[in-house]
């Protein structure tokens, strides 16, 4: 055997195989971005929000597995299993001790999609009308019309 083919055989066996991107893979639990069809981040798991998004992307992509965040709690789960059970995907929940992720659920493929928008869009503030803002009873004294 010869002598790189020697260290990367110890360096396995020592630190385990050679992984893609282990950050991606760690953020994204367990898989990696060019993958990834709908993230959702916890928060928005906890608030029951992408719940249409999810169904209009599994309907895309009837071949895709949905993986979950195993240190979030069981019950925030329900719609979204609901959901993937109606369509026919299977889920996974993911537990990682070494690290956390940010993201609650995360949509994807098995092979690469490179899809750009994988996140909710935002949510736009409604701004508050003229009648919320309130004057100052010391101002309205002083006043002079």
């Amino acid at each position: 055997m010869s002598q790189k083919k020697m260290d990367d055989y110890i360096q396995e066996g020592i630190y385990g195989p050679k992984e893609i991107r282990p950050d991606e893979r760690r953020r994204f639990l367990g898989t990696i971005r060019e993958r990834v069809v709908l993230v959702l981040t916890q928060a928005e798991v906890r608030g029951e929000k992408g719940i249409k998004e999810l169904t209009e992307a599994m309907k895309q992509y009837p071949s895709s597995k949905m993986l979950l965040n195993g240190d979030m709690n069981f019950r925030f789960f329900k719609p979204y299993r609901e959901v993937a059970n109606q369509h026919k995907i299977s889920y996974t929940s993911i537990t990682d001790k070494a690290s956390t992720s940010n993201y609650g659920l995360v949509l994807t493929m098995p092979d690469a999609i490179d899809k750009e928008e994988i996140f909710l869009p935002e949510e736009k503030e409604v701004p508050q009308e003229e009648e919320t803002k309130k004057t100052s009873w010391w101002k309205k004294l002083f006043e002079t019309d």
